[in-house]
């Protein structure tokens, strides 16, 4: 199975927004297949701190330039100094309830950032790119597994950024089919890397149930609101696909690995199967040795019943399949949130 070695080995590949949760955890990544990432983050909802956990993992110094990707003068010179063989971009605005609130900062940053990066790589002759989306593009599922045929909508701006993003991609390759271009539909991503160095940092409160979970095993939150107990789901909670980020990472490299073969392509990144927020609840109490006080509240307008991939494309053209459990997943969250803890002179007991 293809790893991306073969493509990366010497290459340097800016990541937008690299700083961040999954960014920080594809430097890793691709160090690890050979790559150079080189990492472009202004900073608004993360901090280059993530860099000391690649650097305490991988031993390698990321290069870091503090900036935007809506100053197009800024990336290009990125490029161009550090001779980048493809963009994975990451940079983008991602709350949900904070898109609805304030959606032309959502555009702006979002789509107008991505059309900057986009002018600033066909500038300098740079026509490869991996997309982080979302699977928020196919808004109410209307048949599970959700395939990468099912029809796009979406319920918010955030998602509505990703399909307007998604389009012009489409649009661009349409104009110009040099472009090697691979959009990542991201399912749920969770977990931490294994070495407990590095994982989701959120600042304020978590918006994503495992980082929330872990806080109320840790004591910092009194306890887990529940979202809807009566959903048509085994348990009445709400059902995801949760996928391990390593596990997605992967799936860059992969895509890398195969960019060169590509046209515009969409590609699901997700286990295939659901697990339910009382799933998650159960085995995080088994990863931490903690209960998990939770109280169940009224739906919330816009969530759906289960969201869960079909990830049958991505073994097919990526030679890519998730292999971590929920279990590593909650195991894996909580020695992060154990190390976090003792830095800041609390203790977990992580086992």
């Amino acid at each position: 199975m293809t790893t991306g070695s073969d493509w990366c080995r010497g290459r340097s590949v800016l990541l937008t927004g690299g700083c961040g949760y999954i960014g920080s955890h594809a430097c890793v990544e691709l160090i690890d297949v050979g790559c150079k990432p080189v990492v472009l983050d202004n900073l608004s909802n993360s901090s280059s701190d993530s860099l000391a956990g690649v650097r305490e993992i991988t031993g390698a110094d990321v290069p870091f330039e503090m900036g935007d990707i809506r100053d197009r003068e800024l990336v290009e010179d990125v490029l161009r100094r550090y001779d980048c063989a493809a963009v994975v971009h990451f940079a983008g605005m991602k709350a949900v309830g904070e898109s609805v609130l304030d959606p032309l900062s959502y555009y702006d940053n979002n789509v107008n950032g991505t059309a900057q990066l986009l002018a600033a790589m066909r500038d300098v002759g740079l026509k490869r790119l991996v997309f982080s989306s979302s699977a928020t593009v196919y808004g109410e599922p209307q048949a599970l597994p959700i395939s990468e045929e099912h029809p796009l909508s979406a319920t918010n701006p955030y998602g509505r950024t990703k399909l307007v993003i998604e389009g012009m991609l489409r649009d661009l390759h349409a104009s110009d089919e040099g472009w090697k271009i691979c959009i990542l539909r991201y399912f749920n991503p969770a977990g931490a890397h294994e070495s407990g160095f590095l994982g989701e940092a959120p600042t304020g409160v978590p918006n994503n149930l495992v980082p929330y979970v872990s806080q109320v095993a840790a004591g910092i939150r009194e306890r887990l609101r529940i979202w809807g107990g009566d959903y048509p789901t085994p348990d009445g909670t709400g059902v995801r696909d949760y996928i391990h980020v390593m596990d997605l990472v992967k799936g860059h490299a992969h895509a890398l690995a195969r960019i060169d073969d590509m046209d515009c392509t969409a590609i699901n990144l997700g286990v295939g199967r659901g697990f339910s927020v009382m799933d998650v609840v159960h085995a995080f109490e088994k990863a931490s040795g903690r209960s998990i006080p939770h109280e169940i509240f009224e739906r919330r307008p816009g969530d759906v019943a289960s969201c869960y991939a079909d990830p049958t494309l991505a073994a097919d053209v990526l030679g890519w399949k998730a292999l971590r459990s929920i279990d590593d997943i909650c195991c894996d969250a909580w020695r992060w949130q154990d190390r976090c803890d003792r830095a800041e002179g609390r203790s977990s007991a992580a086992p």
